[in-house]
């Protein structure tokens, strides 16, 4: 099938000033003026006037949790609570239409936006839930809050380490209650799996909707079973996105055959979270002097690890957060060295996650071996800056996360992603927060940013051939409007509308300062198969 879009921008280094590109049986096959695309005309089974609208690669959200993003949207999101009492209200609203005795998981609350400060206690969701068992995550799902109902449910919990009698669960008291919720989905079968699928195909079709055409499924035990992965890669073949999966234990090689995984990799914890204080610091966290976090992972046991999927050719990667536990990673890698060679580890390619506070040496470290730092924007975006959550558990520590700049200096690859359900699935407002980063000595260009959420994701897969938009590579893209498409009636007013570079006539990316309104999808295609078609836009 042959696809010719005419008459706009397309954003492609092959050709800068290109307006038209046409594709074929999922290839793109030429790209350039208007004038040229009248010889691609002819025979074409689709043409479409864009009438200045732009086209771009389409996103690659290289961190997301596929099937807790669908039960996100489809049940009970806390995201956004302006207090506790609010997040009460919606808990028991949400429980007025279960039955008696049904589990309720919710997550995304941040109690740093709340002015009570606080997490809500057991005593709280046994009376909102009327006695219902509840389970509610924390947003960065490094801790949570269960009701006295789940309590008596979960074998063990209370000498648990990290339970607190208040409710709040963190380390071994969180996972045994995620292990638990595991346990009741197996003992469910079927419908458990049905209410899975259920979640994955939402979250799948609201990613192609933002114009995410690939996705970096980050798996572990502690999040949900193994067979999630199937669930997950069966969504993504349904609606046609390209899916990359990730189970993050170690030494479970059979995982790989059996469930296609590109490594062992992703959310294998080297540590916890800043906001759940279980980050792993050199020094204390600010606002709780005594306490520096907990690093689950000493550098001997990511040596082996890494040394493992070295010489079986598959990817290691963590998840690390804190500067000790980046600290401890660095080590890691330096130990590896030793053992297999620096040029074996560059060859493989492998991956962290987050890398939140890394030092300067560990950024040296991480370079040399060829490690992609796999990064969410919009932690940054929501958390940073003097007056936000960083600086709260950091103090003026905070200055030092997230720093984008300093490891593209250094020639890390960076992809970007999500977290989704931590964050939501926004890739262009992730390219913002990147360039408009709380720190202005860590911001990177708005090209530089689109570029890690584009084709640093494919990278980081261990994927060359994709993520750009060029003769004789994967038709991957999505078309965007912005409100300026609705106003602007001139080439060179379309031109200017989508414009953030100086040179004149050459069409880049939106404006993403403070205030702009990102662009709207409309449509994504996977290698020529079409993803996601707004209602009506082509007509």
């Amino acid at each position: 099938m042959r696809t010719l879009l005419t008459n706009g921008s397309v954003y492609s280094p092959a050709d800068p000033h290109a307006t038209a590109i046409a594709f074929d049986d999922g290839v793109v096959t030429w790209l350039g003026d208007d004038t040229g695309a009248t010889l691609y005309a002819d025979g074409a089974d689709e043409v479409i006037d864009l009438d200045g609208k732009l086209v771009t690669p389409a996103f690659v959200d290289a961190h997301v949790h596929t099937i807790g993003t669908g039960l996100l949207l489809n049940g009970l999101d806390l995201t956004g609570t302006r207090t506790l009492n609010e997040a009460l209200d919606r808990l028991a609203a949400h429980a007025a239409d279960l039955p008696a005795g049904a589990v309720i998981e919710g997550s995304n609350w941040d109690e740093t936006r709340w002015p009570e400060h606080r997490p809500p206690t057991a005593a709280e969701l046994d009376r909102a839930s009327g006695g219902r068992p509840v389970y509610l995550s924390r947003v960065d799902g490094h801790s949570g809050v269960v009701s006295s109902a789940l309590v008596a449910a979960v074998p063990g919990l209370t000498s648990r380490e990290g339970y607190d009698e208040s409710g709040r669960v963190e380390r071994a008291a969180n996972h045994a209650v995620r292990d638990a919720l595991s346990d009741d989905l197996a003992a469910a079968g079927g419908a458990a799996q049905s209410r899975a699928l259920e979640n994955a195909r939402t979250a799948v079709q609201a990613m192609a909707s933002r114009g995410i055409g690939a996705f970096h499924e980050m798996a572990a035990p502690h999040i949900g079973p193994r067979w999630e992965l199937s669930i997950v890669r069966q969504a993504a073949e349904e609606f046609g996105l390209h899916s990359t999966l990730y189970w993050g234990e170690p030494g479970v090689f059979e995982v790989l055959d059996e469930y296609g995984v590109a490594g062992l990799a992703g959310d294998l914890n080297a540590d916890g979270a800043l906001g759940s204080r279980t980050a792993a610091l050199r020094e204390a966290y600010a606002d709780q002097t005594d306490h520096r976090g907990h690093a689950y992972l000493t550098p001997e046991q990511i040596a082996e690890h890494v040394i493992a999927c070295t010489e079986r050719d598959i990817q290691a990667g963590f998840h690390c957060i804190g500067d000790q536990a980046l600290d401890n990673i660095a080590r890691g890698f330096e130990l590896a060295a030793e053992k297999v060679g620096a040029q074996a580890l560059v060859a493989v390619r492998h991956r962290l996650e987050h890398v939140e506070m890394p030092s300067p040496e560990a950024i040296a470290t991480f370079a040399r071996y060829g490690v992609a730092a796999s990064v969410q924007p919009m932690f940054d975006g929501l958390w940073g800056g003097p007056d936000d959550m960083y600086a709260e558990r950091l103090g003026d520590r905070w200055q030092g996360m997230n720093p984008f700049a300093s490891l593209a200096r250094a020639g890390v690859v960076l992809a970007f992603g999500s977290d989704a359900p931590v964050t939501e699935l926004g890739p262009w407002e992730a390219v913002r927060a990147a360039a408009f980063h709380r720190n202005p000595d860590e911001r990177i260009t708005v090209r530089a940013a689109f570029q890690a959420h584009t084709r640093g994701g494919w990278r980081a897969a261990g994927i060359d051939d994709a993520g750009v938009l060029a003769p004789n590579l994967p038709a991957t893209y999505a078309i965007w409007q912005s409100e300026a498409d609705l106003v602007v009636q001139t080439p060179d007013q379309r031109v200017a509308a989508w414009s953030t570079d100086p040179r004149a006539g050459v069409p880049v990316l939106p404006d993403l300062s403070e205030g702009s309104p990102v662009p709207t999808c409309l449509r994504t295609a996977v290698g020529g198969r079409i993803v996601y078609d707004s209602e009506g836009w082509s007509q």
